[in-house]
C-alpha cells in the first residue's frame, strides 16, 4: 500500500461508515474501528521495517501545466506525526462510543475524513497538495463540532472555521508568492517543496512571504494573540473532536513551522527569531495564567494546551537540535496528555451533565479508577521527570537557553503555572468535599480504561527512553539543516 492508497482508504472507509448506519446504528463505529486499526498496522509496519531517512515515498505528476504533482513522503517526523493520528482516532472513536447516539454514520463520515486530511498534511510535499489536504481537514470538523457539539456549537464552529479558512487563505497567498518569485528567477514553475529549498528570493520580499506562513500556523499552534479560536472550540466540541483537535490538529500548526517556514525562508526566520520565540514565552505564561483562572473542565484544558504549544513554538524559533528535539516530544507528548484529559473532561460531562468544577468536588470517593488515571495526567500535564512532558520541555529550555537566557527565563515561569492550575483542576474536582448533589457516579470500564493505560504507557515510555524518538526526528531534522547541538 503506498501512501496514496492510505488515504483513499481511510476517505473510503468513512464513506462506508456512513452508508453502514442504514443496516445498523453502531456499525459505523465498527467500520471506523476497522479502517483506522487496518491503517495503524501498515503504519506500524514501516515504523518497525522501515529504513529511514524516507519510510515510504509516492510521488507522479498531477497537473504538470502547473508543476503541480502527488508528492507525499514520510520521514522520521512525518512517521510519528500520522502514528499519532491513528491512534488517537481510535481513541477519537473510544470516547465517542455510548457519547454520539444520532446520526452515527455521518458522524464517523467526519471524523475519518478529519484524520485523513491530517495525515495528507503530516505527507505532502508539494505546496499546493499540502494545502488541499489542509482545506479538507477543516470542513469536516465544523461539521463536528456545529452538529454534535454542546450549547454554543453553532458559534463556536463559525469562529473555528474563519480563524482557519482566513488564516488558510493567507497560507495560500503565500504559497502562490513562493511559487511565482522562484518562477522569476529560475523559469521553473513548480509547487515541489524540495525544489523550493535554498529558492532565490529578494531578502524583503522572502520575510513577507515568511510572515504569511508564520501567522498561518500560528493561528493552528495556536500562540498568542491568535489562540481566542481555540477555548471555545474546545469547550463546545464534543469530546471525539477534543481528542482530535487537541492530540493532532493543533501539531499541524507546530509541523508547518518546522517543515516550511524556517528551512524555506532561513534567514527571514532567523531575523524574525525574538519576536517569535517572545510571542512562545508570552503564550506559555498567559495560557498557564488563563487555566487557572477557568471553572469549566475543559475550558482549563484548552487554555493549558495554550501553553503547552508556547514552548513548542519557543524551540522551534531557537533552531538548534536540543530545541527542535524538545519540540517534537514536547507534540507528541501533549498529544496525549491533552487527549487524555479531553477525554475525562467528557466523561465527566456525560456523567455528570455539567463541565462547571464547582458542581464536582470528591469525586474520588464515587469514582476511583477516574480519580487515579487523573491525577496520573494531571501530573504529567504539570511536567513530572520521568514522564514526557518533562523531557519535551527541558530540552526546549535548554536549546532557548542557548539563543536568549531572558525569553528562556520568562518561559520557565510557566511550569510553576502549569503546577498551579493542573493541581486546582485535580482539588476541585476529585478532591475535597464530596458534592452532595452528586449521589452515584459511574467509573470507567473497561473500555476507557484500556485506551487511558495506553496512552499512560505511551507517556512513561517518551519520558523513560525518549532516545527512540531523538534517534527518528534526527534525520528529518539534519535534512533541515539543523546540525548537532
Amino acid at each position: 500500500m503506498n501512501l496514496l492508497a492510505l488515504i483513499l482508504l481511510m476517505l473510503a472507509g468513512g464513506g462506508i461508515a456512513w452508508v453502514s448506519e442504514r443496516f445498523n446504528p453502531k456499525a459505523p463505529q465498527w467500520v471506523a474501528l476497522f479502517v483506522l486499526l487496518l491503517a495503524g498496522f501498515w503504519v506500524y509496519g514501516l515504523w518497525v521495517s522501515g529504513d529511514g531517512p524516507i519510510y515510504a515515498e509516492t510521488k507522479f505528476a498531477w497537473i504538470p501545466r502547473f508543476g503541480i504533482s502527488v508528492y507525499l513522503s514520510l520521514d522520521g517526523l512525518s512517521l510519528m506525526l500520522v502514528a499519532l493520528t491513528l491512534f488517537l482516532g481510535v481513541v477519537a472513536i473510544a470516547s465517542s462510543w455510548t457519547e454520539i447516539r444520532e446520526r452515527t454514520g455521518f458522524f464517523q463520515f467526519n471524523l475519518i475524513w478529519t484524520l485523513a486530511g491530517l495525515v495528507g498534511v503530516f505527507a505532502a510535499l508539494d505546496l499546493f497538495l499540502f494545502f488541499l489536504f489542509w482545506e479538507v481537514m477543516l470542513i469536516p470538523m465544523y461539521f463536528l463540532i456545529a452538529i454534535w457539539g454542546h450549547e454554543n456549537r453553532g458559534y463556536a464552529a463559525m469562529k473555528f472555521f474563519l480563524f482557519t479558512q482566513a488564516s488558510g487563505l493567507l497560507m495560500l497567498l503565500a504559497i502562490v508568492a513562493l511559487v511565482y518569485q522562484n518562477y522569476a528567477t529560475s523559469g521553473v514553475l513548480t509547487f515541489d517543496y524540495q525544489a523550493l529549498l535554498g529558492a532565490e528570493i529578494d531578502p524583503d520580499i522572502a520575510f513577507w512571504i515568511m510572515l504569511g506562513f508564520f501567522i498561518a500556523f500560528v493561528v493552528k499552534l495556536p500562540g498568542v494573540p491568535f489562540h481566542t479560536w481555540l477555548p471555545d472550540a474546545h469547550t463546545q466540541a464534543p469530546t471525539a473532536g477534543s481528542v482530535i483537535l487537541a492530540g493532532v490538529m493543533l501539531k499541524t500548526g507546530a509541523y508547518g513551522l518546522i517543515r516550511f517556514v524556517v528551512p524555506l525562508f532561513p534567514e527571514a526566520a532567523l531575523d524574525f527569531r525574538w519576536p517569535a520565540m517572545v510571542l512562545g514565552a508570552v503564550s506559555v505564561i498567559y495560557g498557564g495564567y488563563m487555566a487557572f483562572s477557568q471553572s469549566d473542565f475543559k475550558r482549563l484544558v484548552a487554555y493549558s494546551s495554550v501553553s503547552h504549544m508556547g514552548f513548542v513554538l519557543l524551540g522551534v524559533f531557537a533552531w538548534n537540535q536540543l530545541a527542535l528535539q524538545g519540540s517534537i516530544v514536547q507534540m507528541l507528548a501533549h498529544g496525549f496528555s491533552s487527549a487524555a484529559l479531553f477525554m475525562l473532561a467528557g466523561a465527566l460531562q456525560e456523567r455528570l451533565h455539567t463541565r462547571e468544577m464547582s458542581d464536582m468536588g470528591g469525586l474520588w470517593v464515587r469514582a476511583p479508577r477516574m480519580g487515579v488515571i487523573t491525577l496520573f495526567f494531571v501530573v504529567a500535564s504539570l511536567g513530572m521527570p520521568g514522564l514526557g512532558t518533562f523531557v519535551g520541555e527541558f530540552l526546549v529550555l535548554l536549546g532557548a537557553f542557548q539563543v536568549d537566557v531572558t525569553v528562556t527565563v520568562a518561559a520557565a515561569i510557566g511550569i510553576v503555572f502549569a503546577a498551579v492550575y493542573s493541581l486546582s483542576l485535580m482539588q476541585r474536582s476529585f478532591q475535597g468535599p464530596p458534592n452532595t448533589n452528586v449521589e452515584t457516579m459511574a467509573d470507567f470500564g473497561l473500555r476507557e480504561m484500556s485506551v487511558m493505560l495506553v496512552m499512560a504507557l505511551a507517556l512513561v515510555w517518551l519520558g523513560i527512553f525518549p532516545q527512540a524518538v531523538l534517534e527518528m526526528a534526527a534525520p528529518s531534522l539534519a535534512s533541515m539543516g539543523v546540525g548537532a547541538p
